[in-house]
C-alpha cells in the first residue's frame, strides 16, 4: 500500500506537513536553537536525501522528512531575524508622532491607527518600538493614511497568554511588527513628519494601498449603515472592527463567524461569479467564442479579479491562503489541467510556510487549511463515486433535482468543514457552536446569491460612482445574515470543552492529515488515531489542575475551592477572565467581599507613601482579622489596597497598594504584589511574586497543596523569556540592560 501511495503521488503532499512541522518545532522550543547546527543537519539530510532519491522505504523518505524538518525551522528563524521587531519593555504614558500606515474604523466613532513612530518625548523612550496600534476614542475628522499624526497616549506591550498553553497576543504582534498597543489621550492631531519619515518606496506603496482600502470601506459604510454596512466592508476589505460586539458575538454563537474572514469561500464566490459571467457573455457572441479560448479568457479574468481582492483584504492569512488557490486553480485552467486537487492545497502551504512560516502556530491557517484540505479530500471521493447514467425528462423534477442538490452541497460542504475545524476549535477556543450547520444552511444562499454577486458588481461599478444600489442589495442581504445569525444564537447550545489532554491536539491532527492525504486504505490509520485523540480528551486528566490563577500583570486573581471559583475584583477584565472560563470551563465566578477601612489608597498621580510602624501594626491587624473572620475560598478586599483569602491553613495576600508589600508579608503566606519593590523575598518566609517575577514567567497557575508542609507548584506561561518575542521581559529601562534572572524561591519551585 506504501508503494501504492506512492504511485498516486501522495508523497509530495507532505512536503507541507513536514516543513509546517518544523516551523512548529523551532517555535515551540525554550531557546533559540544554534542555527549552525540546524543548518548543518539540513546540508547533511539534504546531501543524503539526494543520495537516497532512487532508493525505496525508509532511506528515501526519512532522509527527505528530516531535511524538510530541518528546513522548516531554517525558514521559521529567517522570518525571526528578518522580522526583528521592538517590543515595549513596560507600559508608559509619554507623547508621540509618526506616520499613518493603516487606520480602521472600530465603531462608535472610533479608530483604530497603525503608526510607524519617528519620535517620542515627555519622557523619550530608550528602547521605543517601530510601529505601535493606537485606539483613539475621541470624535475626531480621521486623518489620512500616510500623514503624520501626533498626541499623548498611554501605550503598553501586547499581552501574553493570559494562562500557561493560551493564545500569546505578543507572538503574533511580534510577527505582525506591531511593538506596543496602547490608545490616546484626546484626539491625536495632525502632527509634521521630517523629511524621510516617510519611509521607502515599498512602504508608500503599503500605505497607497491600505489607503485604497480604507476609502473602499469608508465608502461601503457610508452607502449602508449599521452592522450590515461594517459586514459588507469585512467582507470586501476584512475591516472587521466596526461590527458591534453583539453582532460579532451572534455569528459567532451560530457558526457564521467564517463569512467575516475573506477566506476561500469569498475569493471562491468573487472569482467564480466573474469567471462564471464573462464566460456565460463571451460565449453569447458565437463567432467569437469558436475563434478564440473563452475559457481562458474568463479565468485570466477571475485571476485579476482574485488578485484585486486579495491586495485589498489587508493580506490576512485567510486571503493569501484563497488567493494562492484560486490563482493555482485558475493557472491550471489555461493548461487544461484539473483546477481541484490536493496538490493545489499543499503548494498554497509551501508557498505560505516560506514566506511566512509563523502562521502555522495560528488558528486561522490551521483552520482555514483543515477546512480547504477536508472539503477537497471530499470533492475527490465524491468523484469517484459510481456515475448515474438515468436522467429525469420531466422538467419539474430536474429543477427539484437541481434545488436538492444545492442545499445538499450546501449541507454536505457546512458538515465537512465544520467537522475538519471541529479540532482546532477545541484548541484554540474550547467551544463548539452546536447550531452552525442549520445557521449556514439558511444564510450560505443568501450569501451565494445575493450578498457576493451584488458585492462584485457594486465593486465593479465603484470606480464610475454607480456602486450604490447593488451595495444597498448587499447589505439587505447582510441584513437577513445578520437576523439568522441572531436567531440561531438566540437557541443557545455552546458546547464549552476547556482545555483537554496535551496530548488530544496532536493527536488528533495526525489523524485528520493521514485520513485526508492518503488515498489506499492506509487512510483508516487516521480514523484509529482520530479515536485515540478522542479517548485522551475523554479519559485523559485535563490541563490545569490548579486552584490559584494569577494574570501576567499581577492584578487579577481567582481561586477554585470545591467547584466554585472566586476572584478579587467586583469586575474583573473581560478580556483577561473571559479566557480563564473558556480554558478551564469555569462558571460565573464569586465576587470579593468588601471590608470597611478608614486607609485611604494613594491617588492615581501622588508618590506612594511608606507605611509607619503603627501604620504597619494596623494593617497586619486588619489583615489578619479578615482571614480569620472571612469565608474560605474567598476573597475580602479592602478598598483598592489589599485583599486577602483563606485557603485551608494557606494565607494569600494579593496587594493593590505596594506600601502594604511588608504588612502582607507578616500576615500571609503568599503575598501577590503588581509592582516593583526594594526587596525580593519576605522575611518571613512567605512566597513573594512581584510585577518583576510576573514579567518574567507571564501568568501564573499555581498548585497549593491541601498539605501546607508541601511548597505550591508553579506553572507559568513560559518559563524563560529568552525567545525573540519574549525578550522585551527582561529588559530594564533604567539600566538599560537585560535580565532573566528569577527571584531564587520562585525559580525552584517553576523548576521542581
Amino acid at each position: 500500500m506504501v508503494a501504492e501511495e506512492e504511485r498516486h503521488g501522495r508523497a509530495f503532499f507532505f512536503a507541507a506537513v513536514c516543513l509546517g512541522t518544523g516551523a512548529v518545532i523551532w517555535f515551540s522550543l525554550p531557546v533559540d536553537p544554534p542555527v549552525q547546527a540546524v543548518g548543518a543537519g539540513f546540508a547533511v539530510f539534504l546531501v543524503a536525501a539526494w543520495r537516497c532519491r532512487f532508493s525505496e522505504g525508509l532511506a528515501r523518505y526519512g532522509t527527505a522528512a528530516a531535511a524538510l524538518l530541518l528546513a522548516g525551522m531554517l525558514l521559521a528563524q529567517w522570518e525571526t531575524w528578518r522580522r526583528s521587531t521592538i517590543v515595549l519593555d513596560s507600559p508608559v504614558t509619554t507623547m508621540i508622532s509618526g506616520v499613518i500606515e493603516r487606520r480602521e474604523a472600530s465603531g462608535a466613532g472610533h479608530w483604530r491607527y497603525i503608526v510607524r513612530l519617528t519620535t517620542t518625548a515627555e519622557p523619550t523612550l530608550k528602547r521605543p518600538p517601530d510601529r505601535v496600534s493606537l485606539l483613539a476614542r475621541s470624535r475626531h475628522e480621521p486623518i489620512a493614511i500616510g500623514a503624520g499624526i501626533g498626541g499623548r497616549v498611554r501605550i503598553s506591550p501586547p499581552s501574553g497568554p493570559a494562562l500557561p498553553g493560551l493564545n500569546d497576543f505578543t507572538f503574533s504582534a511580534y510577527y505582525d511588527g506591531i511593538g506596543a498597543v496602547g490608545y490616546f489621550y484626546g484626539a491625536p492631531q495632525p502632527a509634521h513628519v521630517a523629511e524621510g519619515g516617510e519611509g521607502g518606496l515599498l512602504q508608500r506603496l503599503e500605505r497607497a494601498l491600505y489607503a485604497a482600502r480604507s476609502a473602499i470601506g469608508d465608502r461601503i459604510r457610508s452607502i449602508v449603515p449599521g452592522d450590515a454596512g461594517a459586514f459588507a466592508a469585512a467582507i470586501v476589505t476584512d475591516e472587521r472592527r466596526a461590527i458591534s460586539g453583539e453582532t460579532t458575538e451572534a455569528l459567532r454563537l451560530s457558526g457564521l463567524a467564517h463569512i467575516i474572514a475573506i477566506s476561500g469561500l469569498n475569493m471562491a464566490l468573487a472569482a467564480g461569479i466573474f469567471f462564471v459571467g464573462v464566460r456565460a457573455a463571451l460565449s453569447v457572441f458565437t463567432g467569437f467564442a469558436q475563434a478564440y479560448p473563452v475559457k481562458k479568457i474568463a479565468a485570466f479574468g477571475a485571476l485579476v479579479t482574485a488578485f484585486a481582492y486579495y491586495l485589498i483584504s489587508g493580506f490576512a492569512v485567510s486571503a493569501e491562503r484563497a488567493f494562492l488557490m484560486m490563482a493555482i486553480m485558475l493557472i491550471a485552467v489555461f493548461f487544461d489541467r484539473p483546477s481541484i486537487s490536493l496538490r493545489n492545497v499543499a503548494l498554497s502551504a509551501i508557498v505560505i510556510i516560506a514566506i511566512s512560516p509563523s502562521e502555522v502556530m495560528g488558528a486561522s491557517f490551521q483552520m482555514s487549511f483543515a477546512a480547504t484540505l477536508a472539503l477537497v479530500a471530499g470533492y475527490a471521493l465524491w468523484k469517484e463515486r459510481p456515475a448515474s447514467e438515468q436522467t429525469l425528462a420531466i422538467p419539474g423534477l430536474r429543477a427539484a433535482v437541481w434545488v436538492f442538490r444545492f442545499f445538499g452541497g450546501i449541507f454536505f460542504t457546512s458538515l465537512i468543514g465544520g467537522l475538519a475545524t471541529a479540532i482546532f476549535s477545541i484548541e484554540h477556543f474550547h467551544k463548539l457552536a452546536t447550531y452552525g450547520l442549520a445557521a449556514n444552511l439558511a444564510a450560505m444562499p443568501v450569501i451565494s446569491f445575493i450578498v457576493m454577486p451584488a458585492g462584485l458588481i457594486g465593486m465593479l461599478l465603484m470606480p464610475f460612482g454607480l456602486d450604490a444600489v447593488p451595495l444597498r442589495i448587499m447589505g439587505a442581504g447582510l441584513e437577513l445574515v445578520i437576523a439568522i445569525a441572531r436567531m440561531v444564537a438566540g437557541w443557545g447550545g455552546e458546547l464549552a470543552f476547556g482545555r483537554l489532554h496535551p496530548a488530544f491536539f496532536p493527536v488528533s491532527v495526525a489523524g485528520f492529515l493521514v485520513m485526508t492525504l492518503l488515498q489506499t486504505r492506509l487512510r483508516h490509520l487516521g480514523g484509529i488515531l482520530i479515536v485515540a485523540g478522542i479517548l485522551f480528551a475523554v479519559l485523559g486528566d485535563r490541563q490545569g489542575t490548579a486552584n490559584l490563577l494569577v494574570a501576567e500583570d499581577g492584578r487579577l486573581a481567582a481561586v477554585r475551592l470545591d467547584g466554585q471559583w472566586s476572584v478579587n475584583r467586583e469586575r474583573p477584565p473581560d478580556f483577561i477572565f473571559a479566557q480563564w472560563q473558556r480554558a478551564l470551563a469555569l462558571g460565573e465566578p464569586r465576587r470579593p467581599q468588601q471590608l470597611e477601612t478608614t486607609a485611604k489608597p494613594a491617588e492615581k498621580h501622588e508618590k506612594r507613601k511608606r507605611l509607619t510602624t503603627e501604620e504597619v501594626k494596623q494593617a497586619n491587624a486588619a489583615m489578619g482579622k479578615a482571614l480569620a473572620e472571612s469565608e474560605e475560598g474567598r476573597f475580602a478586599c479592602a478598598a483598592k489596597l489589599w485583599c486577602v483569602l483563606r485557603l485551608g491553613a494557606r494565607r494569600i495576600a494579593l496587594i493593590e497598594d505596594p506600601a502594604y508589600a511588608g504588612a502582607a508579608c507578616d500576615a500571609a503566606t503568599l503575598v501577590i504584589v503588581p509592582a516593583r519593590l526594594r526587596f525580593d523575598a519576605c522575611r518571613s518566609g512567605a512566597l513573594l511574586i512581584t510585577s518583576t517575577t510576573l514579567r518574567r514567567t507571564g501568568a501564573l497557575e499555581i498548585n497549593l497543596p491541601e498539605n501546607p508542609a508541601e511548597n505550591p507548584i508553579l506553572a507559568p506561561a513560559f518559563k524563560n523569556a529568552e525567545r525573540p518575542w519574549m525578550r522585551h521581559r527582561s529588559y530594564d529601562w533604567r539600566s538599560g540592560e537585560f535580565d532573566t534572572a528569577l527571584p531564587t524561591p520562585v525559580a525552584a519551585l517553576i523548576a521542581q
